[in-house]
């Protein structure tokens, strides 16, 4: 039995580690791409956060003839969240206004994928901030979930 546990275990912390590589966190969603972006629009709005732009990649794609995916990039912020990580460190900023990509893989699986505050936190070397680091982490896993779920 602790083996079979171990094993799940492992394999969990592997399913974990695949959408969650090189700083980004990954959600499936239960829409298609188009629902999945309106959906966090509307979330991020009743939150009062600013949604600043929504570029469709697949469309600008595909005028130049190259076939894409649909590829989705919404962003958004706002100052009172932002301003206070940029005062903690100021190249921070390089990755600000927040990102949510949101794509349809290969097998029509659609993702909804955003940086992870954590490892800006690491790769910008902020110091002293770490619940503010919290709190945007926990605010962008509710985004991703009002957007993803049913």
């Amino acid at each position: 039995m602790k083996l079979v546990v171990g094993i799940l275990a492992a394999a969990l912390l592997t399913i974990t580690t695949a959408h969650a590589n090189n700083g980004l966190i990954s959600v499936k969603s239960s829409h298609d791409v188009t629902t999945t972006a309106n959906k966090l629009e509307e979330a991020l709005g009743n939150k009062g956060m600013n949604v600043f732009a929504r570029i469709d990649h697949a469309k600008a794609a595909n005028e130049i003839s190259i076939p894409l995916r649909p590829t989705l990039l919404v962003i958004f912020g706002n100052p009172k969240v932002g301003s206070p990580l940029m005062a903690c460190e100021q190249k921070v900023a390089i990755d600000l206004p927040q990102k949510a990509l949101i794509s349809e893989d290969a097998q029509g699986d659609v993702w909804l994928t955003y940086n992870d505050p954590q490892y800006l936190a690491t790769r910008h070397e902020i110091k002293g901030c770490d619940q503010l680091i919290g709190k945007i982490g926990k605010a962008l896993a509710y985004f991703a979930k009002a957007a993803t779920e049913p």
